[in-house]
């Protein structure tokens, strides 16, 4: 019987082939944790008499969620994690280093046909390198820091073809806002999902992030890319379904008509034509989170604003992905085209989007953010109202103070 590239990676870390609804223990290729979940981590790795990691080059501490620290308790976590890495000798990010999803791709802990686990639900972002990202609790991470191993269910796969070409101003954020309306926001709970199609063969690997990291939004436990067409900078060896394989559902899309996407608060599934809510006034604009602040989108934001000015009572905050990513966007004059447009740049991490610090909204405030979460409180204020799009409508929304359609 033909398998799934979920089942394929699953066997070969498990050393057996294995189907959906099999229970496998597996050899895992790297782990991370981040400041919201490391120090239960190691704590439970201590309480577990853990004195070294099962292989400290493939454990991952990334500083990201609330960084700078903003209070004298979150430096101690901070300090914790630091003094914690220097002792097992494991790879430690620093604040302004970046958010932790981009870290492990960017700097290669994670690569094609890998299965790595991460303390954050948006592990499934690393399915678009062609690998199965999966994203576990604290304790369950430390047990694999000591262990190399796991286990799990192997997971049921809805297959999920994009066919035709994506209109001008219409991106892969307004994809997955599209197919996260249609599927539900529990829809693909403990599935994997693959994505695959004409309209995914052309995707850039940052794009095919985007569709991997927001798969979490249909609780899928993992989110896996076609590699056909993936360009990465090293050679790689692509893990693709058998023409038999067995999917639980199969879903066909024609991209070629879609409008650029809009999900309203309180839900990221509550998605609607950008049409339904122009000239909503906005307040606060954000560009920022795993899904949506790599070089290609910030040049996108920059495409809109540039030669034109803030001004319409909207304040614009970005925060890169990385510091590679601030770098990059520096040096082809991206940063300054942005900051001339009045964007305010802020240190590479989470901040907002988790609502940890750096661009809390004020009660009653909308705010349309290019992240991935809008649930009542996820910015850090239960009474603002979250709108979720790409970053080039957030930063024409931005331009204009109301929700509005860039022109690409």
């Amino acid at each position: 019987m033909g398998q799934t590239i979920s089942e394929k990676i699953i066997s070969r870390h498990a050393g057996q082939s294995v189907y959906a609804g099999d229970i496998a223990i597996v050899q895992v290729d790297g782990v991370m944790a981040t400041d919201a979940t490391a120090p239960l981590a190691i704590r439970a790795f201590r309480a577990m008499n853990g004195r070294t990691p099962w292989d400290n080059q493939r454990v991952s501490l990334v500083i990201d969620h609330a960084a700078p620290a903003p209070t004298e308790t979150v430096a101690n976590l901070h300090k914790l994690m630091r003094d914690f890495a220097a002792e097992m000798g494991c790879r430690l990010y620093d604040i302004g280093e970046g958010i932790c999803h981009q870290l492990m791709v960017e700097n290669e802990h994670v690569r094609p046909g890998d299965l790595f686990l991460g303390a954050d639900s948006h592990t499934p972002t690393y399915g678009a390198l062609n690998a199965f990202g999966v994203g576990v609790g604290s304790t369950d991470l430390a047990a694999a820091m000591l262990t190399g191993q796991t286990w799990l269910k192997v997971p049921q796969t809805i297959k999920i073809a994009l066919h035709g070409r994506l209109p001008a101003n219409v991106t892969a954020k307004d994809v997955i806002l599209f197919l996260v309306r249609q599927v539900g926001a529990d829809g693909a709970n403990y599935r994997a999902v693959e994505f695959t199609g004409e309209a995914v063969a052309g995707l850039s690997l940052a794009s095919r992030m985007v569709l991997a990291n927001m798969s979490a939004e249909m609780g899928a436990k993992a989110g896996l890319v076609d590699p056909t067409g993936l360009d990465l900078w090293y050679p790689f060896t692509p893990t693709l379904p058998d023409p038999d394989a067995v999917y639980e559902r199969e879903l066909s899309f024609d991209v070629s008509n879609l409008r650029p996407q809009i999900s309203k608060p309180h839900a990221p599934d509550n998605v609607v034509d950008i049409d339904e809510v122009k000239g909503t006034k906005i307040q606060y604009a954000f560009i920022g989170s795993c899904t949506n602040t790599r070089l290609e989108d910030l040049q996108a934001a920059a495409q809109v604003l540039k030669g034109k000015k803030l001004g319409n009572g909207a304040r614009l905050i970005i925060a890169p992905a990385s510091k590679r990513v601030f770098n990059e966007a520096l040096h082809d004059g991206t940063v300054a085209t942005l900051s001339e447009a009045g964007a305010t740049f802020i240190t590479s991490g989470c901040g907002p989007c988790v609502g940890s610090h750096l661009g809390v909204p004020g009660d009653g405030e909308v705010v349309i953010s290019s992240a991935n979460r809008n649930f009542p409180g996820r910015m850090g204020n239960p009474k603002a109202n979250i709108y979720l799009a790409s970053p080039a409508v957030v930063a024409a929304s931005a331009l204009a103070g109301e929700i509005t359609e860039p022109e690409l």
